[in-house]
């Protein structure tokens, strides 16, 4: 399709240039792309983000990154019908295991079954904590009247105060480090309630079927990414991390990388926050915004995968989910693809352990979490056929997962900013979202706002200064 501009464009000016190629990035890129003159830089040597597959030896992959979709994501389900991909349930037939003092419970639905008194306690502050969240505007929690008394608390002094017994706080805390890979006295209760909130309730992103982990996609999220970045040919560039970007006087800007310098008249950032602090900007970005992004750091996750022949945990009644109070891998899922033979086991370390076991030898991280599988579900989960794990915490380009955090202050102090455009730097990323705020569908409606953002923009500018002759090197190409 020919790229129509409403305003001369000097050859060497582009209309935008976009700062990484998650989800979040290519989708602003596949907005724009029709109608202006763009380019996508990617530091890494692939296309995803915190979206990537593992292929096993037998050829079959799995997501080692984010994987799951569900109702109220409507725009992930209509990129995925678009681009030709499918979807299927996660396995959650039979029994879950609650495990705790070194044995398995069995039960159903999400809310395991534990002494009446501790399973009163926790539906009540479950039930406290879901009205709460009802009540926040996503869009701008910080104008909530008992905002500054949610965020000067963590989520963990809030749970002190609200469950009365031990095992109502202990598994309350699984959830959220489930949720945010993160313990609960990492985050402020303003934003554990928006981050629910933005997911419709925590319900709803504890649950599988009808909740946040109810489908995966045949191929993998990351092989979303991949069908979406051939769509961009030349205007998309691999291993091309972003140095400085700098304002000229004309208001137009100049982005270095890795790789040559490229001219533009709009940005889009679709970075997290700890990602988007390592670039140099001319002038600097206003204090405000350094401030907030230094206040974001991201959770911390391992995901462990682990595969054998077949399912066999089937055999035994058994959906392959798991509940466990006692560490390291306090969360596990069946991971199989439907209509594949292997069985997968998914565990996460999350939080305090993904912390201690990113620096521990990966054959001990390898060995503790095959004894985690094998004691929920015996010897044979500690040979599978093979394992893999990744470290995101340890990923030079990421250093951190699900999502960038807020501890308490930050809502009330900063958030106010976290969204607006500084000049024609506008942002995306699902850090950006009020919508899904963490998961792909949050990264989606970001990158939609700031696509809308820039195309206003645009048609408002008045036509470009004189072309300036910069010399762009040979640029890396997908």
């Amino acid at each position: 399709m020919t790229k129509q501009n409403s305003y001369a464009v000097p050859p060497d000016l582009l209309d935008v240039v976009i700062v990484g190629a998650g989800i979040s990035g290519l989708q602003a890129a596949r907005l724009l792309r029709p109608n202006y003159r763009i380019a996508v830089l990617e530091a890494r040597e692939r296309v995803g983000g915190r979206l990537c597959n593992h292929r096993f030896a037998n050829g079959e992959t799995v997501d080692i990154g984010g994987q799951w979709v569900g109702p109220g994501q409507e725009r992930m389900y209509r990129l995925i019908e678009e681009l030709g991909f499918e979807t299927w349930p996660l396995y959650d037939n039979g029994d879950n295991l609650l495990w705790d003092r070194a044995r398995g419970r069995r039960y159903q639905g999400t809310i395991p079954r534990i002494n009446p008194v501790a399973l009163l306690d926790l539906g009540q502050a479950m039930a406290r904590f879901e009205r709460m969240a009802r009540s926040i505007d996503c869009s701008a929690p910080w104008t909530h009247p008992k905002a500054a008394e949610w965020d000067q608390q963590t989520l963990a002094s809030w749970l002190q105060r609200t469950c009365k017994t031990r095992r109502a706080r202990e598994l309350f805390a699984i959830g959220i480090g489930a949720v945010f890979a993160a313990e609960p006295e990492e985050l402020s209760l303003l934003h554990a309630l928006f981050y629910a909130r933005s997911g419709n309730s925590l319900e709803t992103l504890l649950s599988v079927t009808g909740g946040a982990q109810q489908d995966r996609v045949h191929g993998g999220t990351a092989g979303l990414c991949t069908r979406m970045a051939r769509e961009l040919g030349d205007d998309l560039h691999l291993n091309a991390p972003v140095n400085s970007i700098e304002q000229n006087a004309d208001g137009t800007l100049l982005v270095s990388f890795e790789g040559g310098v490229l001219r533009c008249r709009r940005l889009i950032l679709a970075l997290p926050p700890n990602q988007a602090l390592r670039i140099q900007f001319s002038p600097a970005l206003p204090a405000r915004r350094d401030q907030l992004w230094q206040r974001m750091p991201a959770g911390s996750c391992i995901k462990c995968v682990a595969r054998y022949d077949r399912p066999f945990w089937r055999d035994e009644g058994l959906s392959g989910q798991v509940t466990s109070v006692e560490g390291p891998v306090r969360v596990v899922f069946d991971n199989s693809e439907a209509g594949k033979d292997s069985g997968l086991l998914m565990g996460f370390l999350e939080g305090e352990a993904a912390r201690h076991y990113s620096g521990v030898d990966p054959e001990v991280r390898r060995r503790d979490v095959l004894d985690c599988f094998a004691r929920y579900f015996g010897k044979r989960a500690r040979t599978p056929l093979e394992y893999v794990d990744r470290d995101w915490s340890s990923e030079p380009w990421t250093r951190g997962c699900y999502a960038a955090l807020m501890p308490p202050g930050v809502w009330t102090q900063y958030g106010d900013g976290l969204r607006d455009a500084d000049g024609p730097i506008h942002y995306a990323g699902t850090e950006a979202a009020t919508e899904w705020y963490g998961y792909m569908e949050g990264a989606l409606q970001a990158a939609e706002r700031a696509v809308q953002e820039v195309r206003q923009a645009l048609a408002e500018c008045a036509p470009g200064a004189p072309a300036m002759n910069l010399q762009v090197r040979e640029l890396p190409r997908v």
